[in-house]
């Protein structure tokens, strides 16, 4: 008997198992598994066979948030910190590249031993002349990526992809008072979508910007405007790949986000930064109070900060094409904005932009 004791004590031990240890291999599992599914319908798409939406069970999302991608998001942006030593840069680097084609002739310093950390090599600026600004058309893609989707807002609902939509108001959070903004108000009683529109004849428009982790990591002003808001929703990190986007319905507002809003020469503008999994950090140049991906929020929270003050009535004013905003690795940027009803998107979904190009004009 005391023989047993003494050698199945250090094995009981051993294979004792905790609900947060079975929660997070359960979850890295399955979320692995999704990968794989992502990966087979991708092939699909580059055949040309159309793909059915089907869209998570609560228990499948459930199951994918118990993978803690938010810590995991910030022990990747502290090792992206880590000074690698001279030696190891270019074969860490080529190897990231070849992995997902970058382009580094586009970079102002190709030297890779300029890089000293990954966080350096992700934020790497281009050369001036890569990225021309279109100066014909009146909203440029304010980064490089791919168009999941673009067109008119209808019935409160906006498309994160074909056939996968999300609540305009549930993505945005209640509407701001209008006293710190330059339009009128809106008759109160309308629908969310009725109020964001400040002039008869106008339309809500939209367009989803997927940066994958080779693109150009920085986005830029779309247009010429004044932002006069910022909210942050603290939230899950969950992959915002075109796969797992088809896949969960009203991702992006699980996800952690930014939301600038404010106005253009047509009325209502918002640019959103939506943080992804290892993009936990969203920054904005002119908003140092702004921290992201923090190890404790209320879920259902938001931040709100206003940058009208009785020291500046005007908010930030940003000129078409001028820098904005960094993300640590690549997520996505959701754009929604009033026009005239005879605004066109000169876009095809799915297709590969860059900064700086035509999104729509009237």
């Amino acid at each position: 008997t005391d023989r047993k004791k003494l050698h199945t004590a250090p094995v009981g031990q051993v294979f004792r198992l905790r609900p947060f240890h079975v929660l997070v291999a359960t979850g890295g599992g399955y979320a692995g598994y999704r990968k794989y599914e992502d990966y087979k319908l991708e092939q699909l798409e580059k055949r040309g066979i159309e793909v059915p939406v089907k869209l998570a069970s609560e228990w499948e999302v459930a199951l994918y948030k118990s993978v803690p991608t938010r810590l995991l998001s910030r022990a990747w942006g502290r090792l992206n910190q880590v000074e690698l030593p001279t030696w190891l840069r270019k074969p860490v680097y080529s190897l990231y590249i070849w992995t997902f084609g970058v382009n580094m002739k586009e970079a102002a310093v190709e030297d890779l031993h300029h890089y000293r950390n990954l966080s350096e090599f992700f934020r790497r600026k281009l050369k001036p002349q890569a990225r021309p600004v279109c100066c014909l058309h009146s909203v440029i893609s304010p980064s490089d990526g791919k168009i999941l989707n673009f067109g008119q807002v209808k019935n409160c609902e906006v498309e994160q992809v074909k056939g996968v939509t999300y609540s305009l108001e549930s993505f945005l959070g209640p509407r701001i008072c209008t006293e710190e903004l330059h339009f009128s108000q809106a008759p109160l009683g309308n629908s969310f979508q009725q109020q964001l529109v400040t002039k008869e004849g106008n339309e809500l428009y939209h367009c989803v910007i997927y940066l994958a982790p080779g693109d150009y990591h920085c986005f830029h002003s779309p247009t010429d405007w004044r932002v006069s808001h910022r909210r942050h929703f603290p939230g899950s990190l969950m992959s915002v790949n075109p796969g797992v986007a088809r896949w969960i319905k009203e991702l992006f507002c699980h996800n952690e986000r930014v939301v600038l809003t404010g106005d253009w020469k047509h009325g209502f503008f918002s640019l959103t930064a939506v943080g992804a999994t290892n993009v936990g950090s969203i920054r904005i140049y002119f908003d140092q109070d702004l921290h992201t991906n923090s190890p404790r929020y209320s879920k259902g929270s938001y931040n709100d900060f206003s940058f009208i003050s009785n020291n500046n009535k005007e908010g930030i004013p940003m000129r078409k094409g001028e820098h904005l905003g960094e993300f640590n690795l690549g997520s996505t940027i959701v754009l929604i904005f009033e026009a005239p009803k005879d605004f066109k998107f000169h876009l095809k979904a799915g297709q590969k932009i860059r900064f700086g190009e035509a999104l729509g004009s009237l």
